[in-house]
């Protein structure tokens, strides 16, 4: 409301006020109006004094109420919200921290990007790739995949190794196409979470008092408690868990505001898992290497980089040694476990790791990790009439399917000059089994010579790698369990009213709806009931001796 003081000051000519016709100036604050009259030779001035006054309200409280005050709510601002009925504050324009690129994107591009169906066709082209690529060996030789994928007969008809090396399919984890699907579901999940799961938990952490009974009985929960008083209701639901907040006949309570937090929490830690599937996919190194016992490799040597990320480190220059190969075998004398024993040493030639390493015990140093995967046999040491030792190199032997190995070697006996050389042909399938055959294959009964077999040498085969993106999975993953969890928990919002002798109770949650109005009928069934006080009676007066 504005209140307007006009005062104004009219001469009087002979004793006769004339006729003003004013036209409207607008008014200034505390400004003044010069005017001039005349009629008829007759000539005044006026002044027209303007003043606007603006009635001025009391400002709201910005304490908190607790219950059992009497203080002013927080202040809210009047945006009425339909499907509640009631009056809560307006959004505040601010975004989470990470979102503030949003701001910059029109609406239509945030509303496509936050489209769910669009960010399920993503999850499927996504796990669709993901399958393709454990379809397709990776990291092979051209050849190879002009071999699997010719253009003559082609899977499914048209897929041919042209699709594969172009598309990058060879390398499925770090090629373009599944790097930018990934980059579009990410973008999807953070503009869902800027337009939708923010707003929502913003809306969820206001508190507001509703004024009528009316207002309540539009809620999705509403009972009435004749004979009660709001303030033991307010008792009640603090002894369940709920924030209860009271300001004179009027209650609100919540519980359970984690539950709207966690939408968000799963958005980020799916994002945390594509970063770090990322990081892995393309900062990563990888090598593989067999290493007869007792030579060394260095670290850089065999290590290759996977991707754009990929970044070495000071580890890269650390030497390895292997110092033994041994085998573990079960009674039938099948291979039951392998082990090298490995040293690692600095530029300076000195030890700063040393360790037995096995399938499932691999050695982990500098961010490098060194698993145990295969093993071979690298030579034979014979003595020979007591002559020797001598180093046969073994070779492996192709067989006809199975997954068994074989490994063989040939002694030559007699002169090594002749044209039809002699000799002894001796297989191994793993470091305690050395078989001899003479050159009709037949098992060898050697006369004349001594053959003494002192050692088989063994080979140890390393795989080895860098995986910059595994804590940050490992990260991603851990979360997601922890918010999938927090997200079944109940977000529940009650008011109240005390009308009169009776409490008119109003209330909605997001989950578990049909169990709601159970467990709200139990907490208002431990309301005690009000118990109107009667005056008490006169006691009868007798008269008597």
């Amino acid at each position: 409301m504005e209140t307007l003081k006009i005062s104004s000051r009219i001469l009087h000519v002979q004793n006769k006020i004339l006729p003003l016709n004013i036209k409207p100036y607008p008014l200034i604050h505390n400004s003044r109006i010069l005017g001039f009259y005349s009629n008829k030779r007759r000539t005044f001035s006026y002044t027209v004094t303007c003043k606007l006054n603006t009635v001025k309200g009391k400002k709201p409280s910005k304490g908190k109420t607790v219950l059992g005050s009497d203080g002013a709510a927080p202040p809210v601002v009047e945006v009425e919200e339909r499907s509640v009925g009631r009056k809560v504050e307006e959004p505040p324009k601010s975004s989470g921290v990470g979102f503030g690129i949003f701001k910059k994107l029109p609406r239509k591009v945030l509303g496509v990007l936050s489209n769910l169906p669009l960010a399920i066709a993503e999850m499927f082209a996504v796990a669709a790739l993901m399958a393709l690529g454990t379809f397709i060996d990776q990291g092979e030789a051209p050849d190879y995949y002009f071999q699997k994928f010719p253009e003559d007969h082609p899977p499914l008809g048209f897929f041919t190794w042209r699709w594969v090396l172009t598309l990058g399919f060879d390398h499925m984890f770090s090629s373009p196409v599944f790097l930018g699907t990934l980059a579009f579901l990410g973008a999807s999940l953070m503009a869902c979470t800027y337009t939708t799961q923010i707003p929502l938990v913003k809306v969820a952490r206001r508190w507001s008092f509703l004024q009528s009974a009316e207002t309540i009985r539009k809620l999705e929960y509403v009972d009435t408690l004749p004979r009660a008083s709001v303030k033991d209701l307010g008792v009640i639901l603090m002894g369940d868990g709920y924030e209860v907040f009271l300001k004179g006949p009027t209650l609100f309570a919540f519980k359970g505001l984690a539950g709207r937090f966690a939408p968000i929490g799963v958005h980020l830690s799916l994002l945390l898992v594509m970063s770090g599937g990322t990081l892995s996919a393309a900062g990563s190194f990888r090598g593989a290497v067999t290493v007869p016992q007792g030579l060394n490799f260095v670290v850089g040597d065999v290590l290759a980089p996977s991707g754009f990320l990929s970044t070495p480190s000071d580890a890269f220059s650390t030497e390895v040694h292997v110092n033994r190969f041994s085998m573990d075998y079960y009674d039938s004398g099948e291979v039951l476990q392998f082990h090298t024993d490995l040293s690692l040493f600095d530029l300076d030639g000195k030890e700063v790791m040393r360790k037995t390493i096995s399938v499932n015990d691999p050695l982990r140093y500098g961010g490098i990790t060194i698993y145990q995967t295969d093993w071979s046999i690298s030579a034979l040491q014979v003595l020979k009439d007591d002559e020797g030792p001598f180093n046969l190199a073994m070779a492996p032997l192709q067989l006809n399917g199975g997954d068994k190995k074989l490994f063989g070697t040939f002694l030559p006996l007699g002169d090594d000059n002749s044209l039809n050389v002699k000799g002894v042909s001796m297989l191994a399938r793993d470091l305690q089994s050395v078989i001899l055959y003479d050159k009709e294959g037949k098992f060898a009964g050697i006369n004349g010579t001594k053959i003494v077999i002192e050692d088989a040498i063994g080979s140890s085969g390393l795989d080895l790698k860098t995986d910059p993106g595994v804590p940050v999975v490992y990260a991603g993953f851990g979360a997601l369990m922890l918010t999938t969890c927090i997200s079944y928990l109940s977000h529940t919002q009650l008011w109240a009213l005390q009308d009169g002798t009776s409490v008119v109770i109003g209330g909605k949650t997001n989950r578990a709806k049909g169990e709601f109005p159970d467990t709200i009928n139990c907490l208002l069934d431990q309301v005690p009931e009000l118990v109107e006080s009667s005056s008490p009676k006169e006691p009868d007066t007798h008269s008597g001796v």
